[in-house]
């Protein structure tokens, strides 16, 4: 009699978060990065009595610069830890081939502390090293996972990206609004942008929506008020 199809499971797909990580930090840091940084520069300059062309100027190379700046440096940070995982790797590779049964044990050992009888432990982890020895302890001993590990580009261009977008606010504000009102009407602006990432990236990680944006909002606030009381210092138009 010829074996019998293994029946096929309905596909259950739970909706995690944990894939979102890498670019979600990246995002969320760009945008707020973006709409704080930016606008600080825009309250600064207008508070010093600047004209409306120096104001838009100042906003404009401090997203460029930013955008940059955030990139090159998100993108050096994600790589470093890249390269770690890497060789943790290479590690790992040489000691599963000079020494497989010390690195079988060490696998088992890590089953039985997760609550497997010693029995179980080991065949799970015999199965396991023989389907693929080194994603078994890349996943359960080194913690790097296809979900969670480093994407240097990735990131580099999310923070980027994002960046941009955050900035965009205050400096569309600054080029909109009258000469006069350029400091409130960017603060105001800059205040509501903050609350609705912070709001957005709290509900994309779980959290209450409300803290995020209270939390973002605060730190934004803070930032605008020291702006504006270093450009009022130095009220000169430059």
């Amino acid at each position: 009699m010829g074996s019998q199809p293994r029946p096929t499971l309905p596909r259950h797909r739970e909706r995690h978060r944990g894939d979102r990580v890498g670019w979600l930090r990246a995002a969320v840091l760009g945008a707020n990065d973006g709409i704080v940084s930016v606008a600080g520069v825009v309250v600064g300059v207008a508070a010093s009595g600047s004209d409306a062309r120096s104001v838009l100027a100042a906003g404009i190379a401090a997203t460029v610069a930013g955008a940059m700046s955030m990139a090159a440096g998100e993108y050096v940070s994600v790589q470093s830890q890249a390269d770690t995982e890497q060789a943790d790797l290479r590690i790992e590779r040489r000691e599963l081939r000079e020494d497989p049964h010390t690195e079988l044990e060490e696998l088992a050992g890590i089953y039985r502390q997760r609550g497997l009888d010693p029995a179980l432990a080991r065949q799970v982890a015999e199965q396991l090293t023989a389907h693929d020895a080194l994603a078994a302890h890349a996943r359960d001993e080194l913690g790097i996972t296809d979900t969670l590990r480093a994407r240097p580009l990735q990131a580099a261009l999310a923070s980027a990206a994002a960046f941009c977008c955050g900035a965009a606010l205050p400096v569309a504000t600054a080029l909109l609004a009258s000469p006069g009102a350029v400091s409130r009407t960017t603060t105001i602006a800059t205040l509501a942008g903050l609350s609705i990432t912070g709001a957005w990236a709290a509900a994309m990680g779980g959290a209450p929506a409300w803290r995020g944006a209270l939390r973002v909002t605060f730190w934004g606030a803070l930032a605008m008020f020291a702006a504006s009381q270093i450009g009022r210092l130095f009220d000169i138009a430059v």
